[in-house]
């Protein structure tokens, strides 16, 4: 049996990131696995509406894509250091260790504990070589033992469950939208794509900016209130705080390109989403962005580097060829779905 762990996807209020990876994982592996979650106060995984215990036997396994500490789940490390079944671990980033500066404190005070934790699995999977890279560095840095096997899984594109559009490039009549899609805070860098943006307009480029996004209550709010500032003087600047799946897949389907200015990532999700989609992407020149970037169908910009990322938008909102190659590019790419991904997991955790 694998047993797959929705502590957090099942208590969740938001549609973050790793809300929804959890859950489209979930659909594609559908009875293949039986859903658990932790109960902090019996310190132990439990199943089902009534939360019966779970009877963990040998052979089984537990997966978890969510990231814990014994902080969130009291017992927790008791129960990995003396697990009564296999454990096998998708992880997403060392962020917080990392960007310390920038990350929510619990998240920098627990993180480095999770990433220990992890190391005592069986099998990890990490989103992305650099986030491989990252992990293992860790480890080796901190001179844990490390007994897990590590492997990089390749993310699904297709969050909405639907097919890929197979159509010629198109440039819709009107004014372009532009779109940004992640939680509002100074990583994420929505504060420079503004002024970015407002260059633009004040330049005479016509287009809408889309920002979707929860607000970092920790960090998210001097750049709330420098989009709530612009909206009173911009038409053209729409803030989404909170979409469900329909409403964000509709922006994405009217989206001339969507912009990625982060500064750190574990994959990059919206990219994935905008090529599946055919939309042209412009994103920060990172490593990991680069991993699914340089297949086509995205211009690359200096992070932070405000005239670079000026020109890049500039070609892709008002050059209808540039915008149709890489429609073209983006369409021609072989995109992979969360259906591989479940099946990848589910090959090795049999």
């Amino acid at each position: 049996m694998i047993y797959y762990d929705i502590t957090k996807m099942g208590a969740a209020k938001h549609r973050s990131g790793l809300t929804r990876l959890t859950s489209r994982l979930l659909e594609e592996l559908g009875s293949t696995v039986a859903p658990v979650s932790w109960d902090g106060r019996r310190q132990m995984f439990v199943a089902g509406p009534r939360r019966e215990p779970v009877n963990f036997g040998a052979a089984d396994w537990l997966f978890t894509v969510e990231m814990f500490s014994e902080a969130e789940r009291p017992g927790i490390t008791a129960f990995i250091q003396n697990p009564p079944c296999r454990l096998g671990a998708m992880f997403h980033d060392a962020i917080p260790v990392q960007f310390p500066q920038i990350t929510w404190p619990q998240s920098v005070q627990r993180h480095p504990e999770y990433m220990k934790l992890l190391a005592g699995f069986e099998k990890c999977w990490a989103i992305s070589e650099t986030t491989r890279e990252d992990f293992t560095g860790f480890w080796r840095w901190q001179g844990v033992t490390v007994r897990a096997e590590v492997e990089v899984i390749t993310l699904g594109a297709d969050f909405d469950g639907g097919d890929r559009v197979q159509r010629d490039p198109v440039i819709a009549p009107g004014r372009p939208l532009l779109l940004c899609v992640g939680i509002v805070e100074p990583r994420k860098n929505q504060l420079f794509l503004l002024g970015v943006c407002e260059t633009l307009w004040r330049d005479g480029i016509d287009f809408e900016l889309h920002i979707v996004g929860r607000v970092n209550p920790h960090f998210g709010q001097p750049i709330a209130a420098r989009m709530k500032a612009l909206r009173k003087q911009e038409d053209r600047f729409h803030f989404h705080v909170a979409v469900g799946d329909r409403e964000l897949g509709r922006l994405y389907a009217n989206a001339r390109v969507v912009a990625c200015p982060t500064i750190a990532e574990g994959c990059g999700l919206p990219l994935l989403e905008a090529l599946w989609r055919g939309v042209p992407c412009v994103c920060s020149d990172l490593p990991v962005l680069r991993e699914n970037a340089d297949g086509g169908g995205c211009l690359v910009a200096g992070v932070h580097a405000a005239a670079d990322w000026q020109a890049k938008l500039r070609r892709v909102l008002t050059d209808p060829d540039v915008s149709c190659r890489l429609q073209r590019e983006a369409m021609a790419r072989p995109l992979p779905r969360w259906s591989e991904t479940a099946q990848t997991l589910l090959r090795a955790l049999r």
